[in-house]
């Protein structure tokens, strides 16, 4: 199978490129290999001495049992070249869902360990879920977001395991509030800011639909103006705990307009991320001034691929 052959070639030589590239930076978590054959449409993502494989639908005419040999010869190829030992190994079939699917459990192995990033560190689940707690692909993103923390409350809607929170407190924020639908995620989060030496006590964890705590913080008298704010939401969702359908094509001016008029302080600033491929951003919807696109400069060089995910910045 030449494909194959082509893979292991290209895994090796790709595996040494990252490892140097990672080692010299400090990284212990990133890319090595990006669907870079169209007959092999896996990605391989490295968490410390871990590895985890994301298998995409490959629509390549192919039968379930050449499938799953192919799998296994792929599984060899992956654990020879990086040395691993094969329990470190995580294998997980990625189907294109919408919304929250993308977070529901597969599986209760709860095979934890702690990752580190930019001198943080942070449970990451290499079994149980499609994604792990740690997108990699927000590595820059989230540097930048401490940065700018510094004395700042901080807004943290569609928070998931609070990296982007934990970024903030590293980088001095006052006060940070992550809002999520998922108390587990929430739960997730308070662990991150525990691994890292931050009390939770100090910040607030809100379980709420997004939207609906919006329309109802708009009328407290004492709600928090932020100057930091961090907007992350799915492309699509239908959970059975909101209200409304969220659709951020449809809903992103809604959501990034409510917050400059009734949650932004005064010279505030907002990242504005989404992984829709198809995304159109029209700054003329938009209250927010000096919208930056910040894609490319935030864009990971371990990601071959350049579409996964648009990121702005705006000010107040």
């Amino acid at each position: 199978m030449k494909h194959l052959e082509m893979f292991s070639n290209r895994l090796t030589r790709m595996s040494k490129h990252w490892k140097k590239w990672a080692r010299r930076r400090g990284i212990t978590c990133f890319r090595i290999y990006d669907r870079d054959i169209p007959q092999v449409p896996i990605v391989i993502d490295l968490y410390e001495n871990y590895c985890l494989v994301s298998e995409y639908l490959n629509s390549y005419p192919i039968s379930e049992e050449e499938r799953e040999s192919e799998r296994n010869t792929i599984r060899n190829f992956i654990i020879e070249i990086l040395q691993l030992p094969p329990e470190n190994l995580f294998w997980k079939t990625r189907e294109r869902k919408k919304g929250n699917l993308q977070y529901e459990k597969l599986d209760t192995q709860e095979k934890s360990i702690q990752a580190n990033e930019g001198g943080l560190k942070f449970k990451v689940n290499l079994s149980d879920y499609l994604d792990t707690g740690l997108f990699l692909d927000h590595r820059t993103t989230r540097d930048l977001f401490r940065k700018e923390a510094s004395g700042k409350n901080v807004l943290n809607l569609y928070s998931y395991t609070g990296a982007f929170s934990v970024y903030a407190a590293d980088g001095g924020a006052k006060k940070i509030t992550s809002v999520d639908l998922s108390q587990k995620y929430l739960d997730w989060s308070k662990e991150n800011f525990e691994l890292n030496g931050f009390s939770h006590e100090d910040h607030e964890f809100i379980r709420e639909d997004i939207t609906e705590w919006l329309k109802r913080e708009r009328n407290n008298p004492k709600r928090i103006q932020y100057d930091l704010i961090i907007v992350d939401p799915p492309t699509f969702s239908n959970s059975k705990k909101m209200k409304d359908i969220f659709d951020v094509q449809r809903d992103y001016s809604f959501l990034l307009n409510s917050i400059f008029k009734d949650f932004s302080a005064p010279g505030a600033i907002l990242f504005f991320s989404t992984n829709f491929r198809k995304f159109k951003l029209d700054t003329d919807e938009l209250l927010w001034e000096d919208i930056q696109d910040i894609t490319k400069q935030t864009h990971p060089e371990d990601f071959r691929n350049e579409k996964i995910r648009y990121v702005w910045k705006m000010k107040k």
